[in-house]
Parts: C-alpha cells; sequence; structure tokens
C-alpha cells in the first residue's frame, strides 16, 4: 500500500511538472519580478494566453493523436527511439509561437522566454538521437537559468527561488527514476542542459 502511495505521487509530480509549463513559468517570473509587472492585466493573460495554447495545449493535443494512431501504449511511447517525432512537434509548435509574438511585436523578454524553451527542445531532441535525456529536469534547469540571467539583468535576488527550484528539482527527479523513466545520470544531464542553454540563449539575446 505505502509503494502504491509513492508511485501516485510521483506519477502525480510528473505531470504537475509537465516541461511543457515552462514557458508560463518563465513568464510569471518576468510579471513578478521586471517592469512587465506594470503592464495592463488583460494584456498579461493575452499572452500568457497565446503562449500556453501554442506550448502547452497544442502539442499535448497533437502528440497524443499521433500515439493513438501508432496504437503505442505508455510504455512503448517512452522509449527512446519514438521519441523523435514528439520532439519534432512540440518543436514546431514552440517555433510558431516565437513567431508569432515577434510579428505581433510582443516585449522582447516575454518572447526570449519561448526562444529558450525552444533551444532546450532542440538540445534535447538532438541529445536523445545517443541518449534518453529527462525533458522533465531539463525545464527544471531552464527555469533556473532564467532566473539567473534575468536576476543580472533585472537586479533582485533569486536565492529563495532558486532554493524552491532545486527542491522542485529533487522532487521531479526521485519521481522520474522512481516511475523508472530515467537515471540518475539522466535527470542531472536534463538539468544541467536545461540551465546551460537557458543562460546561453538569454545571453545571447
Amino acid at each position: 500500500m505505502r509503494y502504491r502511495s509513492i508511485i501516485l505521487a510521483a506519477k502525480f509530480f510528473s505531470v504537475f511538472f509537465n516541461p511543457f509549463y515552462l514557458p508560463i513559468a518563465g513568464l510569471i517570473a518576468l510579471f513578478i519580478f521586471s517592469y512587465l509587472s506594470l503592464l495592463p492585466i488583460g494584456y498579461k493573460l493575452y499572452v500568457v494566453g497565446l503562449v500556453y495554447f501554442f506550448t502547452a495545449l497544442l502539442p499535448t493535443w497533437l502528440i497524443r493523436i499521433y500515439h493513438r494512431y501508432q496504437g503505442w501504449s505508455f510504455l512503448e511511447r517512452l522509449a527512446k527511439e519514438r521519441r523523435l517525432i514528439p520532439y519534432i512537434i512540440s518543436i514546431l509548435c514552440y517555433f510558431s509561437c516565437y513567431y508569432i509574438m515577434r510579428v505581433l511585436h510582443i516585449p522582447h523578454f516575454m518572447a526570449s522566454i519561448v526562444m529558450v524553451a525552444l533551444v532546450i527542445q532542440m538540445a534535447c531532441a538532438f541529445i536523445n538521437i545517443w541518449w534518453k535525456i529527462s525533458t522533465h529536469t531539463a525545464a527544471i534547469g531552464g527555469f533556473a537559468g532564467c532566473l539567473l540571467a534575468f536576476s543580472l539583468i533585472f537586479s533582485f535576488n533569486p536565492i529563495w527561488w532558486l532554493c524552491a527550484i532545486m527542491l522542485i528539482y529533487g522532487i521531479v527527479g526521485t519521481s522520474r527514476m522512481i516511475m523508472r523513466q530515467h537515471t540518475l545520470s539522466q535527470v542531472t544531464g536534463g538539468f544541467i542542459v536545461g540551465l546551460i542553454m537557458s543562460l546561453v540563449t538569454i545571453s545571447l539575446m
């Protein structure tokens, strides 16, 4: 009974901290710590809705359709060689979101969050050709990198937020290992890749 509860908790944290939610979390951080907090609430909701549609709702829906078309079970779809098409789907959705944000002249820092998520997806897709990396912890590492980069740009103290992120990283990483989806090295590697990609991407934009 206790083991079953642990498995259920691991599944809950894996779903709750879905890697597709990275751009939304990044936008919320920007709305809290930067001058973007002065924007009207209606505009903020508009941007969040746009980003949510292209980076969470649409890729999730398209990937589910693809899995059903292939007729794969939950365990079958987790194989390394079957993750390429879902990666491509999510990359195309993220790129579309970034392109639309630029066309609509949405503030640079908002669009940079989507670009960070896009770069992390591309890096994970490339690494996945040889090695199954954790996109869950890559997303958390990406958020940590964004927080560090923006703390330097906007001069705020991120220490408590970073402590919270590291706690979440530990919980999610442990959950992925309990579910036998990843090893410790894959979980750690994902976080490091996300952290580095986000720091590099924001510094170059």
